[in-house]
């Protein structure tokens, strides 16, 4: 039976339709209801699954569901009349659909065919998909619908949970239990200042119910020297009158901050100095400000949406027929893993002026709301091991994406109109990833994880990923209030549920998977004699592991000379602030890169990427997990996350037995203990442990079958289908209807 949210209508819905399963036969196909509603488009099936072994649950979705944010583009097709059309939201169908193709933006085509269903019927839920599914108002996305039935009904809060609570840990097993904080407080700010020991910074509250700027948070942290008067006065001269923001402070006194650029031409000068000069006096070395302009040594947001487009068409289209180095050479010429590797290589060049010049870093941008996101978060990921903590990690999307305004409503393209889209924010998770790859003891959170949290970006029921900046949230859900005569009493604006609340979504067991059994904590504790000491874990030597690898690439941040990039590419053009600096400034960067990666790595300190060549690597399981013919089963990284589970929950066993043997307590407090595991994979599961389950795979936890990626749709190759931006189709073999 179907399963509903609170505040979820079927709009329209029409049976014996077929869901394609396989490309190239019928005999899997399933038969059901497909239903849309104005969340998403459900299939509702008594057939079992076939060929698949496992299902990764997510509460909020059926196994055959896809939440209407998360649609790419809807297209209907007539075979007999060999006719076809992109549905747009308010268009007229001239024929009686056979077929219709759903293509999301997370690379996978849902296919269904209604040759036994009502034509009329069949045209209706076609229109009705893309009628929902392209809203033209903010307002009009599902979390608004939700949140109004939950204040007109407080008694119906979703699994007992109230919405837009911190969410926790995200609730999902974090050892401290923590909250996550939000930063839409003073308090919040405070204490991150308390934690990073920025004693020179103040919060500052002139933006309180965002009477400067719309597009900053209504607190922000700015140096102790400049008075709210000035910051007032000052902002006039900023785009989007955007201050400047702190981000971040080292234990040695530099600051992180990012700023939007000064537009007032006559005062730019001025005006400039007094910041820097605050920040210097903010420093206690008073050491000087390194500014480094981020449009200038960054791809931009048009480049990155570009090679995303290149990058679904390559993993979307046919990717397994050809060879292998054909493949690759495609790849490259997405530039998708070039940019990755110039944000990495930027922010370690950053990290190296706050760690070793002990200078304060500025991050400038324009309108300083997209590239300072990701970079500012990348450095902090690489200096502070707070923010590789799963509760850390949240924290730090909060204070640097969500607050500081990064425009997830138009870069996300939630209402499929905005020529402003463009995939920072999977590119950020996509680089924390590499980092996960070669640091891997040093991350609380798996690789499910990150995918999981990008996929919970494009459900329209969180109000995190949902608005450009957090006054519009306030602005909209304020007019929502008024016009559903709501009550807000004291509150700014109407609260969403939040997407670190993640018992929305999963089960506490499913949500064992977001732990990294790999991960060292901070220290664990060692019975000795009796009594329960700490110890510090010895760190790995990772770089033994590249003895006998060319220097070239082992330090990969440093010379590039084996891999340099063809003499049109981005990267030549991408020249870093640096080499126009002096010679000895680039050679004590080489020195301190090449004895960093000299030595063993401290999990717990500064980590940095190796940029060269082979070691950038394309993020498998998020691209690649719709594909049938890319699934390993029983291969994959899975395979060794499984083994590592075992020994590391054979290891926490074995601590709590000795613990329990030593304090001498009872039998019964055992049993409760022995079920805290923190891993989805347990020594003592029912699982036979000598060998995988069955169900691994490459794509694991998600699986792949029902999802069409390749060969022909109507004859018509799927690279033709594939070939441009906003409309995936050709018209080399049906005719276009207009």
């Amino acid at each position: 039976s179907p399963f509903f949210v609170l505040g979820e209508i079927v709009v329209n819905e029409v049976n014996f339709v077929r869901k394609c399963i396989a490309t190239d036969t019928s005999q899997y196909d399933l038969w059901g209801k497909l239903v849309c509603t104005n969340f998403k488009i459900s299939f509702i099936t008594d057939d079992p699954m076939p060929l698949q072994k496992f299902h990764y649950k997510n509460l909020l979705l059926g196994e055959h569901d896809v939440p209407l944010t998360c649609i790419e583009q809807i297209v209907t097709v007539n075979d007999t009349k060999r006719k076809q059309k992109v549905l747009g939201p308010n268009q007229k169908l001239k024929f009686n659909p056979t077929e219709l193709i759903i293509y999301c933006k997370d690379f996978r085509i849902v296919r269904f065919r209604f040759d036994e269903a009502g034509p009329e019927s069949a045209k209706k839920v076609c229109l009705a998909i893309a009628h929902y599914s392209q809203p033209t108002d903010l307002q009009l996305l599902f979390a608004f619908e939700y949140v109004g039935e939950i204040y007109h009904n407080p008694a119906k809060k979703v699994n007992g949970i109230d919405p837009g609570g911190g969410g926790g840990g995200g609730g999902i097993g974090s050892a401290s239990g923590q909250q996550t904080p939000l930063f839409e407080t003073y308090s919040d700010w405070d204490r991150e200042i308390k934690r990073t020991g920025a004693s020179e910074w103040r919060v500052c509250s002139v933006n309180e119910g965002y009477m400067i700027s719309t597009c900053l948070p209504e607190y922000f942290v700015v140096p102790s020297s400049l008075a709210d008067q000035d910051l007032k006065l000052y902002s006039y001269s900023f785009i989007g009158r955007r201050m400047p923001l702190w981000s971040w402070n080292h234990p040695n006194g530099s600051a992180l901050v990012r700023m939007a650029n000064i537009k007032d031409v006559l005062q730019q000068r001025r005006i400039d100095q007094r910041i820097c000069n605050a920040i210097t006096r903010s420093h206690p070395l008073r050491s000087d400000v390194y500014k480094s302009d981020l449009d200038k040594c960054l791809p931009n947001i048009q480049e990155i949406q570009a090679a995303h487009i290149k990058l679904k068409q390559l993993c979307v289209n046919e990717p397994f027929e050809e060879t292998e180095e054909k493949w690759l050479s495609s790849l490259e010429n997405t530039h998708w893993l070039e940019y990755i590797r110039s944000f990495l290589k930027h922010s370690a060049e950053l990290v190296y002026m706050m760690e070793c010049k002990h200078v304060s870093v500025v991050l400038q941008e324009e309108e300083g709301r997209d590239l300072s996101c990701l970079a500012a978060s990348l450095i902090q990921v690489m200096l502070d091991p707070y923010f590789r903590t799963i509760v850390g990690f949240q924290s730090l999307i909060q204070k640097e994406w969500v607050m500081a305004g990064y425009q997830f409503l138009d870069r996300c393209n939630h209402l499929k109109r905005s020529d402003k889209e463009s995939p920072l924010f999977l590119m950020f998770l996509d680089c924390v990833w590499q980092l996960l790859e070669q640091y891997p003891a040093a991350f609380e959170f798996s690789e499910m994880y990150l995918t999981i949290l990008y996929d919970s970006a494009r459900i329209s029921l969180f109000g995190t990923f949902l608005f450009n900046c957090p006054h519009q949230r306030v602005k909209e859900s304020t007019e929502f209030a008024i016009s559903k005569n709501i009550q807000l009493g004291g509150e700014k604006g109407l609260r969403f549920p939040c997407v670190w609340d993640w018992s929305l979504q999963f089960t506490s067991r499913d949500r064992l998977l977001f732990h990294n059994p790999l991960y060292i904590g901070k220290s664990a504790p060692c019975v000795q004699n009796g009594a329960v000491k700490t110890f510090k874990r010895s760190k790995k030597n990772y770089s033994s592991t590249l003895r006998g690898v060319p220097p070239a690439l082992k330090n990969g941040i440093i010379s590039e000379q084996e891999f340099l990039p063809r003499r049109n590419s981005l990267i030549l053009k991408l020249k870093p602030d640096f080499l126009q600096q002096t010679e000895s400034q680039s050679n004590s960067m080489e020195q301190y890169f090449r004895d960093w990666f000299a030595k063993p790595v401290d999990l717990h300190g500064v980590i940095l990427p190796r940029v060269s060549g082979t070691q950038i690597k394309l993020w498998k399981l998020c691209y690649f997990r719709w594909v049938p013919e890319a699934q390993i089963n029983h291969g994959g990284f899975i395979t060794a996350f499984h083994k590592v589970s075992l020994l590391a929950d054979e290891v926490d066993m074995l601590n709590r037995n000795l613990r329990q043997y030593k304090s001498n307590s009872s039998l019964q407090g055992n049993c409760s203990e022995l079920d805290q595991s923190r891993l989805y994979f347990r020594a003592s599961s029912l699982y036979d442990t000598s060998g995988a389950p069955d169900f691994l795979s490459s794509s694991f936890p998600f699986s792949p079958v029902g999802n069409l990626c390749r060969r022909s749709i109507l004859g018509t190759p799927l690279s033709k289908f594939l070939s441009g931006a906003k409309i995936w189709l050709s018209t080399e073999t049906l005719a276009n209807e207009d």
